[in-house]
């Protein structure tokens, strides 16, 4: 398991896991500009209510992109169930 120093506004954090440092870091540069993006936009919020929201817009990427996947995956089945309809039939 490896250490690896991060910053979200400004603010060291200290995370471990088994990803990498690059992709720890990464995660962590995402969620300081999420952050500072709901600052920018509502520039008399505190940083606790910035840090809500942007976990919120977050958490809505994240299931968008979870229903269009469930998607692609229906469609996918769809069409190999088709393929093998066809093979079959042959």
């Amino acid at each position: 398991m490896s250490r690896t120093e991060i910053q979200i506004l400004g603010q060291k954090y200290t995370l471990k896991g088994e990803a990498s440092e690059e992709y720890m870091k990464e995660l962590a540069a995402y969620v300081d500009a999420k952050i500072k993006e709901v600052l920018r936009k509502s520039p008399g919020i505190n940083p606790l209510n910035a840090s809500i929201l942007a976990a919120l817009n977050i958490a809505e990427e994240l299931h968008g992109l979870k229903k269009e996947q469930e998607i692609v995956a229906k469609n996918i089945d769809e069409k190999a169930s088709i393929l093998t309809s066809l093979f079959e039939e042959g």
